[in-house]
């Protein structure tokens, strides 16, 4: 995930760059620039994760055409999932002001927030993976557990959302309990 913070950074101006030589300023500038790669990380996936709901639509739609209505219901139920996902990533304050705010933030406690952005691209892949098996399983026993993975999946990336919520709320809170990071 460093691979967004370092896209960020690197993209400075010669103004920026200038201007962060400037005492007290650099901290600016570094708290900016993570908010900028939260907000650029948080954009990526959730792009990534629209693709999928267009593909989870696409299936929805392929099963009404053909009659089986009777598996639309679950997979309402993870394109339900996967929107509220979407929208918590797209909606969530960018950079997390109060946590990327604080004078001093260890790299530990932004490595543990972004393992959590890591999780969200495993678990992209692996929804990728369920939607496929779904295609494979069309006309078999096996349809209904496909279905049943790509569901829990789903709930899987709002869960995972909400555990990287609680850690910068965590961290934020004792920074601001004692005025910097532990």
């Amino acid at each position: 995930m460093t691979d967004f913070y370092q896209r960020v950074t690197d993209e400075h101006d010669f103004l920026k760059k200038l201007v962060a030589k400037i005492p007290g300023f650099s901290g600016y500038v570094e708290r900016s620039d993570r908010r900028s790669a939260d907000k650029i990380l948080r954009e990526t996936i959730a792009a990534h994760f629209e693709s999928i709901w267009q593909q989870i639509s696409e299936l929805q739609r392929s099963f009404i055409a053909d009659g089986e209505i009777e598996v639309i219901d679950n997979l309402e139920a993870s394109a339900i999932k996967l929107r509220q996902f979407i929208d918590r990533i797209k909606n969530a304050a960018y950079g997390y002001a109060g946590f990327f705010d604080a004078i001093k933030v260890k790299q530990e406690e932004l490595a543990a927030i972004y393992e959590y952005d890591l999780h969200f691209l495993d678990l992209e892949s692996e929804i990728t993976s369920a939607i496929e098996n779904i295609r494979s399983s069309v006309g078999t026993d096996g349809l209904p557990a496909s279905i049943r993975n790509l569901v829990t999946l789903s709930q899987n990336c709002i869960d995972t959302f909400e555990k990287r919520k609680e850690v910068i709320l965590l961290v934020s809170n004792e920074i601001v309990d004692d005025g910097s990071s532990k």
